[in-house]
């Protein structure tokens, strides 16, 4: 068995998945149904990737909830070698959720060493039941993030309640919010965001020094 670090397993995905075409099939009573909807394409990829690590006997592991973050671990220790995996139709742009506001929010406290996990992009075109890898990306989740019109940080908004955080379109020359340039910016943008949030418990201004106070006693790398 063989550990990659993110970057390597990026560049051999490269290598055997872009510009391939594929499908989704649901088999019952004898009938094959190929799927034509984007709906499960996100969660199928990420299955197909696990199948790919086992194949190649990449290492790996899962969290025990499937729900938790991150989708795989490609070392031993569950603080370094985070991978997340997203898809999207890119014709229709990233319309994926990056992470549930809160408790990422809440989760830097403690666990800041998040903010180091590499996000596995995966952009696809979809013409009927046929998928075709049309991108990889690997990113930074700051490198993926961006402020908006209504907020320091691109989240998803609905009648003033912050659900989700959203990506920006970071391979569009044209966007008019840019990406982050590095983590202080995204964490600060966090921090504005949390400020002019009425609908939370979390104090903002405490919840900035925790979050700094505990990425500097893991990396010993200063957040200001």
């Amino acid at each position: 068995m063989i550990k990659l670090t993110a970057l390597e397993l990026y560049n051999k995905l490269k290598k055997d998945l872009l510009g391939q075409t594929g499908s989704i099939k649901i088999s019952f009573c004898g009938l094959d149904v190929e799927i034509e909807s984007t709906d499960t394409v996100g969660n199928s990829l990420q299955s197909w990737l696990e199948g790919y690590l086992e194949k190649n006997d990449i290492y790996y592991r899962t969290p025990d909830n499937t729900q938790e973050f991150p989708d795989f671990y490609l070392g031993e220790t569950n603080d370094t070698n985070l991978l997340e995996v997203k898809a999207f139709n890119i014709d229709n742009g990233p319309g994926f959720d990056i992470a549930n506001f809160e408790s990422y929010c809440s989760s830097l406290k403690t666990k800041s060493y998040r903010l180091n996990a590499d996000y596995l992009i995966i952009g696809y075109n979809m013409t009927g039941s046929t998928i075709k890898i049309d991108n990889i990306w690997l990113k930074k989740i700051w490198e993926i993030s961006s402020t908006s019109s209504s907020h320091k940080l691109k989240v998803q908004d609905k009648r003033g309640m912050i659900y989700n955080i959203r990506p920006c379109t970071w391979y569009s020359t044209r966007t008019k919010f840019k990406p982050f340039s590095n983590k202080k910016e995204f964490v600060y943008a966090i921090h504005q965001t949390l400020s002019n949030y009425q609908h939370t418990s979390i104090n903002a201004d405490d919840w900035y020094n925790e979050v700094k106070e505990n990425y500097a006693s893991y990396s010993s790398e200063d957040l200001d």
